[in-house]
């Protein structure tokens, strides 16, 4: 039993013994690691700051300002680590390190492909901009003012004050029309007149009833252009800038233009007809309604 154990304890000191000389043996490859691993901390943090002083110039957007910075620093400290290890001979370990990464980050990407997709989406929206926060939008099929882009999504408050988050990848890869960046917007005013007025009287009446419209520009005149021959009516188009393309702006000058053209309308006799139906019941259409009700009558009768 006392064998055994001496045994033992000579086969541990040896062991350590092995372990003393091999970091002995190793100590300037394990100093030019540690020195290694230090100065690439100093450069990620030098790197962080750069990117941030580049991210402050680009965007005012402080989550991707943040997120930006911080995988600059994971970058260059990953690399730093990978060398040291290079350094200390263990080349194994990192193959073994960059297969795991690559496997984890593949099946990472399978699985969180939409979380990936309006992440890398909404960095692009806040570098390249096509909106700022409280502009006036119209995006996939939602209209209002822009509130906010997080990493995920993009929250737009409509008019009614409903609040709509929609996914980054979907603004970005949609259809953007941004109001607010327009310095002038156009009323478009649709209406129409009966086929017994004048269509020039009818014309020039309503162009001289946009000239008091709240909110148009002077520098600009009103325009009219008749569209198509309506089931009941002539069908035309009135036409006018304003001066700025505020929302409110734009909904008080239409209905002020609504009301001027129907009160102009009426003082000059011009007709804005409402939809009318005929009904015919015969087969080619060519008689009025009372010769088959006379007919009808006659059999009655009979």
């Amino acid at each position: 039993m006392q064998l055994q154990i001496n045994d033992a304890l000579r086969a541990g000191l040896a062991k350590v013994t092995g372990w003393v000389e091999a970091l002995i043996q190793n100590l300037p490859e394990i100093v030019s690691a540690v020195a290694i691993l230090l100065l690439f901390v100093f450069l990620a943090r030098i790197a962080r700051n750069l990117v941030k002083r580049i991210m402050d110039r680009a965007t005012d957007h402080g989550p991707v300002k943040g997120l930006v910075a911080k995988a600059a620093y994971v970058a260059v400290l990953a690399a730093g680590i990978f060398m040291a290890l290079g350094v200390l001979e263990l080349e194994k370990t990192v193959t073994s390190l960059l297969a795991g990464v690559g496997i984890l980050g593949l099946a990472l990407g399978f699985a969180f492909q939409d979380i990936a997709e309006n992440f890398i989406a909404g960095i692009l929206l806040s570098i390249r901009r096509p909106f700022t926060d409280g502009d006036l939008v119209e995006t996939n099929g939602f209209f209002g003012r822009i509130e906010d882009v997080d990493l995920r999504a993009t929250h737009l408050r409509t008019p009614q004050g409903q609040l709509v988050r929609i996914p980054n990848g979907d603004v970005y890869g949609g259809a953007i029309t941004n109001f607010s960046q327009a310095d002038r917007r156009r009323v478009d005013l649709e209406c129409g007149v009966s086929y017994g007025d004048d269509m020039e009287r009818a014309a020039e009446v309503a162009l001289a009833a946009m000239d008091g419209v709240a909110g148009r520009d002077p520098q600009w005149d009103p325009s009219l252009f008749y569209t198509e021959f309506g089931g009941s009516s002539i069908n035309f188009v009135v036409q006018f800038w304003l001066e700025d393309s505020e929302q409110g702006t734009f909904l008080e000058a239409r209905s002020d233009a609504m009301i001027r053209l129907k009160k102009a309308f009426d003082e000059h006799d011009v007709g804005i007809p409402f939809s009318t139906i005929t009904l015919d019941f015969t087969e080619a259409g060519t008689r009025t309604l009372d010769e088959p009700l006379k007919v009808l009558e006659r059999q009655v009768r009979a």
